[in-house]
């Protein structure tokens, strides 16, 4: 089987180009050819522009045999996750090769070469930005990688991306649609198949083209939910949470976008923050879909969960060690083992008046925040009121438990509990 993963959203000549590639490879070997299409958000984790319906089509339209959904995955992780989930999908399904598209001048030898860097460290979270087709160069790791898994890899073709007169962008013809009425202008016809343009054309008639986001929700509960319960949520750190609190009321779609920026969320991490406040997708949720594909031997070592909260640990403990925190993530990064285990319950104090200590009882939940200061806070709803307060924790426990909230994935539960010397907050790690 060759396999294709794709957005193809919509299908234009270049994405003929790597059906055609596939097509003569399946002539010689007798395989289908079978694109891998990706469902409900797209691999940059936003909606579609096209339904999946409509894709799909256009893609058994360009050649292929047959169409594979991929959902569930592109609101929840980052591609570091989604891509060893999508590979070991294809060679589980039988895909024996891979056909890709990559910058010209660019050659199989060279991008296994700075794959196979990458495969040896086992993460594949930290490829370069400023380096030439990086997404690619993650695609050749993670085959690497999962060859100690499966005892087989899928044959990677890489053929030169398209140009005409540039290379041909599927967010710039959205754009020039989008800008021109909904109507295919001539300069984006010229890079369409006729049955991408007959499909995109019927799709705007009925309705179901452009997919765009549920703004009235994602507004919703940027308007209105609490710190607290914004860190549930995944992929939203401290700072951004601050600046959506920061920001409100929020009725249009800049304005999100904006408060992303002021936290300094790149364009990528933004669409998945807002795709995952779209959704609701907690971090327990992230952490649980991780944790399964652990099970089965698909996510590299460095990015597992418990690396991640060790991770967290090391850099907590960095006086320890007479490091810095950027020393520290280095040092961590090279594979130092830890002399202790991360501690994954503790005990903070609170600063309440005595006749709110009266409210709270043992096993109330208490939620985790960082509030507008920067301290670190949490959240007790009892029957008569909500109570708020800072926590008092040692430093280098607070640094670890700031980490783990800015960790993206890593959900904190915490209760009231009732000691001797007074109530306490106990915080439980993932």
């Amino acid at each position: 089987m060759i396999g294709i993963s794709a957005d193809f959203d919509p299908v234009h000549k270049g994405h003929v180009k790597l059906i055609q590639q596939g097509r003569q490879i399946a002539e010689k070997t007798g395989d289908e050819v079978v694109i891998y299409l990706n469902k409900g958000y797209s691999a940059n984790h936003a909606p579609f522009f096209a339904d999946y319906e409509s894709r799909k089509e256009m893609a058994l339209k360009a050649g292929a045999d047959r169409v594979v959904p991929i959902e569930g995955l592109h609101h929840r992780l980052t591609l570091a996750y989604s891509v060893p989930i999508r590979i070991a999908m294809m060679i589980e399904d039988g895909a024996t090769d891979y056909v890709d598209a990559a910058g010209v001048n660019v050659s199989v030898p060279m991008l296994t070469k700075q794959a196979q860097k990458f495969a040896k460290k086992g993460i594949f979270s930290g490829i370069p930005r400023n380096l030439p087709n990086r997404n690619v160069i993650r695609w050749f790791a993670v085959n690497e990688f999962l060859y100690a898994k499966y005892q087989r890899k899928m044959r990677f073709h890489i053929i030169s991306e398209l140009s005409m007169g540039g290379k041909i962008s599927g967010r710039e013809i959205r754009r020039l649609i989008i800008e021109n009425d909904m109507e295919v202008p001539f300069e984006v016809a010229e890079v369409l198949p006729e049955s991408t343009i007959n499909i995109l054309e019927k799709g705007i008639k009925n309705g179901t083209i452009p997919g765009n986001r549920d703004l009235k929700t994602i507004t919703k509960r940027m308007n209105t939910y609490s710190r607290s319960k914004l860190t549930e949520i995944a992929h939203l750190n401290a700072d951004a949470i601050n600046s959506i609190i920061k920001g409100r009321f929020y009725r249009e779609e800049p304005q999100i976008w904006a408060a992303f920026r002021r936290a300094g969320y790149g364009p990528v991490l933004t669409r998945l923050a807002i795709s995952a406040i779209e959704e609701e997708v907690t971090k327990k949720e992230v952490l649980d879909l991780i944790k399964s594909y652990e099970k089965q031997g698909i996510i590299p070592p460095d990015q597992k969960v418990d690396r991640v909260v060790e991770r967290a640990w090391f850099v907590s403990q960095k006086k320890e060690h007479d490091l810095s925190a950027q020393k520290a993530h280095e040092k961590f990064r090279k594979g130092i083992k830890l002399q202790k285990p991360p501690c994954l319950s503790f005990d903070a104090g609170l600063s309440i008046r005595s006749f709110e200590v009266e409210q709270l009882k043992t096993g109330m939940d208490a939620g985790i925040y960082v509030d507008q200061n920067g301290f670190l806070a949490c959240e007790i709803r009892t029957e008569k009121k909500k109570i708020k307060s800072p926590m008092k924790l040692p430093a280098e426990m607070a640094t670890y438990l700031r980490l783990l909230i800015d960790s993206h994935f890593i959900p904190i539960n915490a209760k009231v509990v009732e000691k001797e010397r007074g109530i306490r907050i106990r915080i439980n790690v993932g």
